[in-house]
């Protein structure tokens, strides 16, 4: 796991908060795609929401967001290839990127039901097909909204 941090205006760790970012923190975790690993990721998604302090409930509700992404892009991941998942952290809000190398890439269907779960659950989600056959989820959610429904 790496931390790219740009200049701030405070130095994190040392009593910065997500208010005092002038820009965004990236956050790059790269493991076999393998569910094995997933506890890994759940367990990065909610320390760094903690850290941009998004509540209980909604860290909860990305960590799921995540483990669903996940799932549905390893289903289509060639065995014994990583699994990528980038963090951005802004001020008041999270970008996950999760993305896999497919050997018949295709973005998720949005008319089902997993689909449905993620939008309840990080507010945008989208997908992308990426170059070398990279298959991308995109969640993003901000603090302080609420899930509809």
């Amino acid at each position: 796991m790496t931390e790219d941090s740009a200049a701030t205006t405070a130095v994190p760790g040392e009593g910065a908060t997500a208010a005092d970012r002038e820009t965004p923190d990236h956050v790059q975790v790269c493991m076999p795609a393998e569910g094995a690993y997933l506890s890994v990721l759940r367990t990065a998604t909610a320390g760094l929401a903690a850290r941009l302090d998004f509540t209980l409930d909604e860290i909860e509700d990305l960590r799921i967001a995540v483990d669903e992404a996940c799932a549905m892009l390893l289903a289509q991941a060639i065995p014994g290839t990583s699994l990528e998942c980038r963090f951005d952290l802004g001020a008041d809000q999270m970008t996950i990127t999760v993305s896999v190398v497919a050997a018949q890439p295709r973005t998720p269907a949005r008319d089902t039901f997993a689909w449905t779960v993620l939008s309840a659950l990080a507010g945008t989600v989208d997908s992308r097909l990426g170059p070398d056959d990279r298959v991308a989820i995109v969640l993003q959610k901000r603090r302080g909204v609420s899930r509809s429904g």
